[in-house]
């Protein structure tokens, strides 16, 4: 049997504490897979005294994590520190510096500098492995990187954040407001004290950058996705989505167009018919639509303690095998510069909720503004009357491109009968 592996784990979180557990729990079973130990050497965080559910006693505590990699007895360092600079990318830089393997849960870091942490590594002829930094527990770099190697995709699109899934399921399922529902996932610890990565869309962005790479081969661009969250969601936005057939979902999608790579994040109306449409509470869903093997969908759980560290130990399994593979399938030498498809050019159905006064000529004032943009309406739902008072209009459009909906949507907000700015979701047929 080979030498054991030696690891150095780098933040004590739940993620952390859950590898160094999987890690002990599997001794046997891993030593079987990988034809050697693995083996926690050392471990580093700020505050020793804190009870993690792991007995830490037998590891070698370094208060510095960066120190940790300047260590001779360790094969490769664990980032599960979190952020796109700071410790963390130092820790990352001196691991690769002092020719130590790295596996990471950074997602942050990933977008942001995985290009060329990608390229030191390569270059040292190390590994920098990733897995977990990306919807959890779904295998989906792997799958990408690996087992569908073989194909060109037309699109990547997928549920890649937890937080906003379970909120918007909450919603559809209760009723209730977003704010209302958000208040509880806080309660319950669906969702952190400061949310804004989760409800904007960044977590979900990251994310989809790092998925772009792998299926296209150009270098991490996380400034170049188009980013929207579902802070303007309402409990009646879902309620028409079902009525028309549709279920509400934050996404992110990537594609190929003529004008360059589309990545974006941002509320959708999925048809209810889709898988995706179906992935609920807090979980993730990944489809990749290769050009030889079809659409394939992977779901699972995208965060949590046992499912983010057997993505890691996976990683690190991959190491003691032995097992190097460029960091985004493409060797990073190689990857391309990103150019990023304009959001005005994107085309697709949509959805527009308003506010107008009951009065004649409202609805031939609007239908005005979007025949001048060549906007088709395919289907407009009202309820009920209330002469000279504030109703809710509904509309469905066919395809346009995103630019003239938004002029058309700002002609309307203009129109004295339209009391609240108007309300739009893209939606998807996927």
């Amino acid at each position: 049997m080979r030498n054991e592996l030696k690891i150095g784990v780098a933040g004590l979180g739940t993620v952390g504490a859950g590898v160094v557990k999987l890690i002990t729990a599997q001794a046997d079973l891993l030593r079987q897979r990988c034809g050697r130990p693995l083996h926690v050497v050392a471990v580093s965080a700020r505050d020793r005294s804190r009870d993690r559910g792991v007995a830490l006693d037998g590891y070698r505590w370094y208060d510095d994590a960066v120190a940790m990699a300047d260590a001779d007895d360790i094969d490769v360092v664990v980032e599960l520190i979190g952020g796109e600079d700071g410790p963390a990318k130092a820790l990352v830089e001196a691991a690769i510096a002092r020719g130590k393997h790295v596996v990471t849960a950074n997602k942050a870091l990933m977008a942001r500098h995985g290009a060329g942490l990608a390229r030191a590594a390569e270059d040292a002829g190390l590994s920098l492995n990733y897995e977990a930094a990306v919807a959890g527990g779904i295998p989906i770099v792997k799958a990408l990187r690996e087992g569908l190697a073989g194909n060109q995709f037309a699109r990547i699109y997928g549920i890649l954040n937890g937080t906003c899934n379970y909120i918007l399921t909450e919603m559809e399922r209760t009723g209730r407001e977003f704010e209302d529902v958000l208040a509880e996932a806080q309660a319950l610890g669906y969702a952190e004290a400061d949310p804004t990565f989760d409800i904007d869309g960044v977590d979900a962005a990251h994310k989809l950058a790092i998925l772009t790479s792998l299926a296209y081969g150009y270098s991490v661009d996380f400034d170049a996705v188009f980013v929207d969250g579902i802070r303007h969601v309402s409990a009646a936005d879902i309620e028409y989505a079902a009525e028309l057939g549709y279920r509400i979902k934050l996404l992110g999608l990537a594609r190929p167009t003529d004008d360059g790579i589309e990545q974006r994040v941002h509320a959708c109306m999925v048809p209810t018919a889709t898988p995706i449409a179906h992935v609920d509470d807090a979980f993730n869903a990944v489809v990749a639509e290769g050009d030889h093997v079809g659409r394939t969908v992977f779901e699972g759980r995208g965060a949590g303690e046992g499912p983010t560290a057997s993505a890691v130990v996976a990683d690190l399994i991959d190491i003691a095998r032995e097992i190097r593979l460029p960091t985004f399938s493409t060797p990073a030498a190689d990857l391309a510069p990103l150019t990023a498809a304009p959001m005005d050019r994107h085309i697709g159905p949509y959805y527009i909720r308003l506010s107008v006064l009951d009065q004649p000529g409202v609805i031939a004032d609007i239908a005005a503004v979007l025949r001048d943009e060549e906007i088709s309406i395919e289907s407009m739902l009202q309820r009920g009357r209330a002469p000279g008072e504030p109703v809710t209009v509904v509309l469905v459009t066919h395809e346009t491109q995103e630019a003239a909906m938004n002029r058309a949507l700002s002609r309307i907000a203009g129109l004295a009968p339209v009391q609240a700015p108007p309300k739009m979701i893209r939606i998807e047929l996927l």
